[in-house]
């Protein structure tokens, strides 16, 4: 996956390039569909840092075999990103969890 691609993927199903984070909570890895989206004025990226972005992050997904898990989920969601509340999708890491996650 590109960060293209996963940009074609957001909008398809919300209508905008929303932000994405990856985020880890309590042992958990979790990609953020945030509620900041490209196309807005404030928006702190421009579009190559945003596609930038997005490229690392699909870089995670990829060496982490999260691709499937993310599609999977931003198709068959009802939920949608919204002022303060971000979309989470977790991210099963399976055996790769100890090559990824340190304890505290």
């Amino acid at each position: 996956m590109t960060g293209r691609e996963l940009q074609q993927l957001i909008v398809g199903k919300w209508g905008y390039s929303y932000d994405v984070q990856l985020r880890r909570i309590q042992g958990k890895i979790l990609v953020q569909v945030m509620w900041r989206y490209l196309e807005q004025r404030s928006f702190p990226l421009t579009e190559t840092e945003y596609i930038e972005h997005l490229n690392a992050i699909a870089g995670y997904l990829e060496a982490w075999g999260g691709v499937e898990q993310v599609q999977q989920f931003i198709q068959e969601t009802r939920e949608r990103p919204r002022l303060g509340k971000a979309v989470s999708i977790p991210i099963e890491l399976g055996d790769l969890a100890s090559e990824w996650i340190l304890e505290d």
